[in-house]
C-alpha cells in the first residue's frame, strides 16, 4: 500500500509552519502522480490516497489535487474520480491510452482525452495545423460534455487553427487521373473545411453564453497543404501526426472517384510533452516557435463561407 511522505518543508516545527516553496500547478502534481503510477509505485487496482491527504503532501489547495485527478482519469489512469471517495488506479495502467510512456495511436483515439486535459485548467490554449479540423472538432466534443456537466469550468478559452486557404491548388486530395475534373473534389473538400469549421466556432462560442466563459476562435489561411497536423496544447504537448497518402475510391456526385487522400482521423498521433525529457521539451518549443512563425507571416485571414 502507498503512503504518502509529507515534505519536510512542510512540518511543524516548535509550533511554527516553515517557510513554503512556490506551489505546483495541478499539471506537476499530475505527472508526479502519473509516474508513481507508470513506476509502480501507485500499484494497479490499488486505491489513491484521498484528496486531503495529497494536498497536505504537495502543499497545494484541494481544487488543485482534483485537476490533476481529471488529467489522470482523461488518460485512463484512474477511475471513481469524485469528491466523496479516493479515486482508484486502473488495472491495467500500462494499456492507458495517453501519457508519457503511450505507445502512439490513431488520432481519434489519442486526441480527445489530451484535449479534455487541456480543459482542465483555468485558462485553455489550443494551435492546431490541420487540413480540415474534423479530427479537433470531434475532439472538443468530450470537454464540451463536461463543461456542460459542471465537471470543467475554465474561466478562457483560446483557439486558433490554421487551414489550406481556398485559393490554392491542393497537394491533396486530388484526382488519380490529372486529366479528370478536380472541381468537384475541391469543391467537396471546401465544403468539409468550412462546416467543420462553422460547428468547432459555434460550439466554443456558445460557451459565452451558457457559462460565461471567455473564449476566442480564430481561423487563418495557409498558401499550401500540410503535409502533418500538429495541435498544441496550453504550451505544454505536442501531438503530431503525418498525413500518409493513400489512393481510394469515392463516390463524388453519385460517381466512382478515384483519388489521393489522406485520412486525417486514422493518422497516428505521436505526444511530445514539456518537461518530459530534453528532446519532448524541445519538439513542444520548436513546434509552437514554427506554429507562431506561420500565423505572424505567411498565413491570411480565412472566411470559413464557400
Amino acid at each position: 500500500m502507498y503512503r504518502s511522505r509529507v515534505d519536510p518543508e512542510h512540518a511543524l516545527a516548535n509550533g511554527r509552519k516553515r517557510t513554503q516553496r512556490p506551489q505546483r500547478s495541478h499539471r506537476e502534481v499530475a505527472d508526479e502522480l502519473r509516474q508513481r503510477i507508470r513506476t509502480g509505485a501507485l500499484r494497479p487496482g490499488a486505491r489513491m490516497p484521498t484528496q486531503a491527504v495529497l494536498a497536505a503532501e504537495f502543499g497545494v489547495e484541494r481544487g488543485t489535487v482534483r485537476e490533476a485527478l481529471r488529467i489522470l482519469r482523461s488518460e485512463h489512469l484512474l477511475t471513481n474520480v469524485t469528491k466523496g471517495s479516493p479515486a482508484t488506479v486502473t488495472a491495467h495502467p500500462e494499456r492507458a491510452l495517453t501519457g508519457p510512456a503511450a505507445l502512439p495511436l490513431p488520432t481519434l483515439a489519442a486526441l480527445a482525452p489530451r484535449v479534455a486535459a487541456a480543459f482542465a485548467g483555468s485558462r485553455v490554449e489550443i494551435d492546431a495545423v490541420c487540413l480540415t479540423s474534423v479530427s479537433l472538432t470531434l475532439a472538443l466534443g468530450e470537454p464540451l460534455r463536461q463543461i456542460h456537466a459542471g465537471r470543467l469550468d475554465p474561466a478562457k478559452v483560446d483557439v486558433r487553427v490554421l487551414l489550406p486557404s481556398r485559393n490554392i491548388e491542393l497537394a491533396f486530395p486530388a484526382p488519380v487521373d490529372p486529366s479528370a475534373p478536380g472541381h468537384r473534389l475541391r469543391t467537396r473538400w471546401l465544403a468539409v473545411r468550412n462546416a467543420q469549421g462553422q460547428v468547432l466556432r459555434h460550439n466554443l462560442l456558445s460557451l459565452r453564453a451558457t457559462h460565461g466563459i471567455d473564449v476566442r476562435v480564430t481561423f487563418r489561411a495557409l498558401p499550401f497543404t500540410p503535409p502533418v497536423k500538429l495541435y498544441l496544447l496550453n504550451g505544454e504537448e505536442a501531438l503530431f501526426a503525418y498525413y500518409t497518402v493513400r489512393r481510394r475510391e469515392e463516390e463524388i456526385d453519385h460517381e466512382p472517384f478515384q483519388l489521393y487522400d489522406a485520412q486525417g482521423t486514422r493518422s497516428t498521433l505521436f505526444s511530445f510533452a514539456r518537461g518530459a525529457g530534453p528532446r519532448d521539451t524541445a519538439f513542444v518549443e520548436q513546434a509552437r516557435a514554427w506554429f507562431d512563425a506561420l500565423w505572424g507571416t505567411i498565413s491570411s485571414e480565412l472566411v470559413l463561407t464557400s
